[in-house]
């Protein structure tokens, strides 16, 4: 008789077919985790305690300022407390931006996407991050200069407009803090990015605004984002108010920016590397 002996094999999964076993469904199962996780990376992250801490005391020295030093015009409360939001869309975008370039630089990344392969569970859980950061921010910037414009002494006067004025500056400051995001995304670098989005925001833009007719100038991403505001600039010209955007349609056009960012920066983090 012949013994037919058999050899065991054993057979070695590829990581990438390990990937393509996981279903749609085990993405959307480990997503709060995935976002317990970024809230953890960013209550940790003293940046943003300082930024929250520097968003308040803004708001409420701006509208104070406002109220005490500016005597030549009427002002009330009900239009002051906004003043500062600009400055506040500004913090919510760097704190979008650090929370993806702070764990980009210091090398956290390679264990998130370790953790979690599927990358756009990890774009998804940072854009909710990253929006809710920046309604914290308008509300609080908000608040904070309700209470500067009142401790001015100034009047509160006519408050039928704040709801729908608080509405469209939060609208502002959350796109901000998304576009900051889809910024830290693209470069990947905190100051790189920071300073990019800062001299483009203040300096680039004012300057196109300068000598590009009014009719391109709206269609500049933050010049549509400070229209959500709708504060009169003392810059603007006749021209300009004239084919000035409506305020659904500079919130279209800045959430259009802030989109395109975001895919973009999602495409790269599935293609780039993770260190």
């Amino acid at each position: 008789m012949t013994a037919i002996l058999s050899t065991p094999t054993t057979t070695i999964s590829h990581p990438d077919q390990r990937l393509a076993e996981r279903s749609r469904a085990d993405d959307f199962k480990a997503f709060p985790a995935v976002l317990k996780s970024e809230w953890i990376k960013l209550s940790t992250l003293r940046a943003n305690r300082a930024i929250l801490a520097l968003t308040i005391l803004a708001g409420g020295f701006t509208s104070w300022a406002v109220a005490t030093l500016i005597t030549d015009e009427v002002l009330v409360v009900s239009v002051v407390y906004i003043y500062s939001t600009v400055l506040t869309a500004v913090f919510a975008a760097v704190a979008g931006i650090l929370l993806f370039t702070s764990e980009a630089q210091h090398g956290t990344l390679a264990g998130t996407l370790t953790a979690q392969p599927a990358r756009w569970v990890i774009a998804a859980a940072k854009t909710v991050t990253a929006g809710t950061i920046g309604l914290v921010l308008g509300a609080g910037g908000m608040a904070a200069g309700y209470v500067g414009a009142v401790a001015g002494g100034l009047e509160l006067g006519d408050t039928s407009g704040m709801a729908a004025t608080t509405l469209w500056a939060l609208l502002f400051t959350t796109l901000a803090a998304l576009f900051g995001l889809g910024v830290g995304m693209v470069i990947r670098h905190g100051s790189g990015a920071i300073s990019s989005l800062l001299v483009w925001w203040l300096v680039v833009e004012n300057l196109l605004t300068l000598f590009l007719p009014a009719t391109v100038a709206r269609f500049l991403p933050f010049f549509a984002g400070n229209g959500l505001l709708a504060i009169q600039s003392d810059t603007a010209t006749a021209d300009s108010i004239a084919v000035a955007l409506t305020r659904p349609e500079n919130a279209l056009l800045f959430g259009g920016y802030t989109f395109a960012l975001l895919i973009i920066g999602t495409v790269l983090l599935y293609r780039r590397d993770t260190n």
